[in-house]
C-alpha cells in the first residue's frame, strides 16, 4: 500500500464509495467523445457531461422540423473545436478554463444562435492519466 494512501486512511478512514469515470460513462452521466476529440486535436480522452451534451450538442429530426436544420455531429464539432482553440489560446496554466460558443437553444422555436459558456477541466482519469471533461459552468 502506498504511503500517501495510508496517511489519508489514517486521517479519514477507508474510502466508503468511489464512482469512477468509466462508471459515469457507462451510466450516461458522461458522454465519451474521445474519437471525435482526437480529430479536433485533443491528445487525451474527452468526455462531456450529460447536461452540457443536452444543452449544446443534442439535436433531433424533430428539432430540424420546428427550428433550424442542424445535426449532432456538427454541434459536437463546434464544442470540441472551440474547446481546443480555448486551450491553445489561453495563457492561464490552471486545470480549468471557461470558453464560449454560439449554439441554437433546443427549445422548440429558436432559430438564432445564442452564446453559452462551458467549462473545461483537466484532471486524473481512473488510472491517474490526464483526461478532459467539458461541462456547464455550474457543474464540477
Amino acid at each position: 500500500m502506498n504511503s500517501d494512501k495510508t496517511a489519508l486512511e489514517d486521517s479519514f478512514g477507508p474510502v466508503i464509495s468511489c464512482y469512477s469515470r468509466a462508471q459515469a460513462i457507462e451510466d450516461g452521466v458522461l458522454v465519451d467523445v474521445t474519437d471525435v476529440a482526437h480529430e479536433a486535436g485533443f491528445k487525451w480522452p474527452v468526455a462531456i457531461t450529460l447536461a452540457a451534451w443536452c444543452d449544446c450538442v443534442a439535436w433531433t429530426e424533430r428539432d430540424n422540423r420546428f427550428q433550424v436544420h442542424q445535426d449532432e455531429s456538427g454541434r459536437l464539432w463546434d464544442v470540441l473545436f472551440l474547446a481546443f482553440y480555448a486551450i491553445r489560446s489561453t495563457t492561464d496554466p490552471g486545470d480549468r478554463l471557461l470558453f464560449s460558443l454560439y449554439r441554437v437553444p433546443r427549445d422548440g422555436h429558436s432559430i438564432k444562435a445564442e452564446e453559452v459558456r462551458l467549462k473545461l477541466m483537466v484532471g486524473p482519469g481512473d488510472a491517474g492519466e490526464s483526461v478532459v471533461t467539458i461541462m456547464l459552468p455550474t457543474e464540477d
